[in-house]
């Protein structure tokens, strides 16, 4: 009920106004998204470029050819490829379980109805208090950055959580249990929350955007469906340091997933995506190892503070800023 009255507080898409050739609806609709109307006026420019391409690739094919070409078009099959990990791995880590399932997890754990709904209420308050910090985050540290730093504790975090099952029923077991799927929460949040579909929805080009997206969300909601239904046998066949283990085992093979397939997105424009996703996966996965890894080692482990990482793009703007200060050192020397 709530939702269905504050629904009408929320404007129309301004894109959808435009695409309906409502432009009088549409400026009046972004003037509630922008605090400037300067903002406005560029916004609605740049909405309406990228619908007049869009009309112009859309005629050129169907919805089903569309969906076709994520899997056959090299640059559109690799950016599937990178949304389809983001999305499975927000399952594989295991959060929805917990989630769906939390009040009965701390009813196993030794708390009784009560403080079982308590303790899962603080899940879900951590939850979302941990995710704010991924406003300032997911465009400064990264994507890939954030998946790779929070897969690893959400790892040892859930296998934790499954090792203090084994301690005798009572409130150190209740009390460490609980503060491991917290702890769980609260890397979950920043990283493998938000990541997936601020990700999904700006790798694809817009000729494949909205079938792409789709793809991408069917994937999560699916996979979420079959661990929820699944995760209540496992519970019983494997108890509760089988099922954690499991779902830590998960973590770690979604990580490695991340690793090799998904590239970092942050601060990229359109066109720069393309350079991004026109590197083959196996060119981008053998610098993730020759590379990236071995300058991670020397940077983070040893502290060599002079460690280069060789780039793997070249962008034009990238270049020409190379030029430039070519040519003032050109200047200076002269």
């Amino acid at each position: 009920m709530p939702l269905l009255l504050l629904i009408y507080l929320c404007p129309e898409s301004p894109r959808w106004y435009m695409k309906k050739n409502r432009y009088a609806e549409a400026w009046k609709s972004m003037a509630k998204l922008r605090s400037h109307p300067v903002q406005v006026a560029r916004d609605m420019f740049y909405i309406h470029s990228q619908l007049e391409l869009e009309i112009q690739l859309l005629r050129r094919s169907t919805y089903a050819q569309r969906f076709v070409e994520l899997f056959t078009v090299p640059r559109v099959r690799r950016a599937t490829l990178a949304a389809f990990t983001v999305m499975i791995a927000q399952q594989m880590c295991g959060i929805n379980i917990i989630a769906f399932y939390s009040s009965t997890i701390f009813k196993d754990n030794g708390s009784d109805e009560f403080h079982a709904l308590l303790a899962s209420f603080g899940f879900g308050l951590i939850n979302w208090v941990f995710a704010f910090p991924a406003f300032w985050t997911i465009d400064t540290f990264g994507r890939r950055s954030l998946l790779l730093f929070t897969f690893p504790q959400m790892m040892w975090t859930l296998l934790a959580a499954g090792l203090c099952t084994l301690i005798p029923l009572g409130t150190t077991r209740t009390a460490l249990v609980a503060l491991f799927v917290y702890l769980f929460a609260a890397f979950y949040s920043p990283g493998e929350g938000p990541v997936p579909f601020t990700y999904s929805a700006e790798v694809f080009p817009l000729s494949h955007r909205e079938v792409g997206m789709g793809f991408a969300v069917a994937t999560c909601l699916f996979w979420a469906a079959v661990l929820s239904m699944t995760f209540p046998f496992l519970l019983e066949s494997l108890g509760s340091v089988g099922a954690f283990g499991l779902y830590a085992g998960f973590n770690f093979v979604a990580l490695v997933m991340i690793f090799f397939w998904v590239p970092e997105t942050k601060q990229r424009t359109l066109e720069e995506l393309d350079y991004v996703f026109a590197v083959p996966t196996r060119r981008f996965a053998r610098y993730q190892v020759t590379e990236a890894l071995p300058w991670f080692v020397k940077r983070w482990v040893f502290w060599q503070r002079k460690a280069e990482l060789k780039p793997l793009y070249h962008f034009d703007q990238e270049k020409r800023a190379k030029k430039g200060e070519a040519g003032k050192v050109e200047d200076a020397a002269q």
